[in-house]
């Protein structure tokens, strides 16, 4: 394949980048280096193009000669404040926008989504089933009652894996911004005939995660306030479910969505998890030990627009693609611990 990669020099770009290279493609990368992820500039050279993906200049200049395009590029974080939603719909939306405009005859893409779509996981009440509990609401934080309860009798819920087939809630400016690029993918591949791939990728941490910018995905911050010598603090109780992917299994997921795009309906969505339900405290206290660190504290605190229990089912990955993740929490952990990223 001659691949553009957008968002290359990421922290899941660049082991995007390695794995293609690995597998004998022609990769040329477009990324911004916008300031607030990147320390520098880099000096030009081949294959590489410095530009935002919302200036469609910049973007047809990336595109020539390519016939396969791996949209990574994106404004990420938390999402949670309405300061930078500007930004978000800028970035994510408009930015996806520009670069599906300027695809001409290109007909291959995958969109890196993500586990935020979704908004909550999947939850199970013993009375009603299945049911999409709204938005926790502030006083049942501020009293630590962190669990949504049933929205239909308010008794409590079983939490479980999320399908691709769920319904779709995003519940903060980044969530809605990536989903609103799936969107724009799927009626681009109908007006095209075109294929979009669309991964909704877990909590990816592994070598090169960021480090102190609002990039910084939960299981960085931890290992940041290790090295400074800073107690890991856990919000709410702990026991916030989520599913950690090492970075070098998404970047396998990709590659292979890319290549067997030419198979693939107009648009399918992979959820790109480890299949292993672990707490954020655990994650938190995993990591305490393997630096050697202080133990974590658990502090009680709460984000607006966070969500209680995300965690993937990622058979249809593994299923209809043969992906396999080769990091379990604990070495992926250790090669974390062991990187100089």
């Amino acid at each position: 394949m001659r691949v553009l990669l957008t968002g290359g020099a990421g922290f899941i770009g660049t082991h995007v980048h390695d794995q293609l290279l690995a597998e004998g493609h022609e990769v040329t990368v477009l990324d911004s280096f916008r300031p607030d992820v990147h320390a520098a500039r880099p000096a030009r050279s081949p294959g590489l193009v410095v530009g935002d993906i919302r200036r469609a200049d910049a973007v047809t200049r990336a595109l020539d000669g390519v016939d396969t395009v791996i949209h990574l590029a994106a404004k990420v974080g938390l999402g949670v404040h309405l300061d930078d939603i500007d930004d978000y719909v800028s970035s994510n939306s408009l930015g996806t926008a520009v670069l599906l405009k300027s695809l001409g005859n290109i007909r291959n893409l995958v969109y890196a989504s993500s586990m935020v779509v979704y908004g909550e996981g999947r939850y199970d009440c013993d009375d009603h089933g299945q049911v999409a509990p709204g938005p926790r609401r502030t006083e049942d934080l501020e009293q630590g009652r962190f669990e949504p309860p049933c929205p239909h009798c308010g008794a409590p819920l079983r939490p479980g894996l999320v399908t691709e087939d769920a319904a779709l809630d995003p519940r903060n400016a980044y969530a809605a911004s990536k989903l609103n690029g799936e969107h724009l993918a799927a009626a681009w591949a109908r007006e095209t005939g075109g294929r979009v791939t669309a991964l909704r990728f877990h909590n990816v941490y592994g070598p090169g995660m960021p480090r102190n910018t609002p990039y910084a995905g939960v299981a960085a911050i931890f290992r940041s306030a290790l090295e400074r010598g800073e107690i890991p603090r856990v919000f709410e109780d702990g026991r916030q479910r989520r599913d950690f992917v090492h970075v070098r299994d998404v970047a396998a997921a990709v590659t292979l969505s890319a290549a067997a795009l030419p198979r693939q309906p107009p648009f399918t969505a992979y959820n790109v998890g480890s299949g292993t339900v672990t707490t954020i405290g655990e994650v938190a206290a995993e990591l305490a030990r393997a630096y050697g660190g202080p133990r974590p504290v658990v502090t009680g605190e709460y984000r607006l627009g966070d969500v209680r229990h995300i965690t993937a089912a990622s058979d249809r990955l593994k299923n209809e693609l043969g992906w396999k993740p080769a990091y379990d929490l604990q070495t992926g952990l250790e090669d974390l611990l062991h990187s100089a990223g």
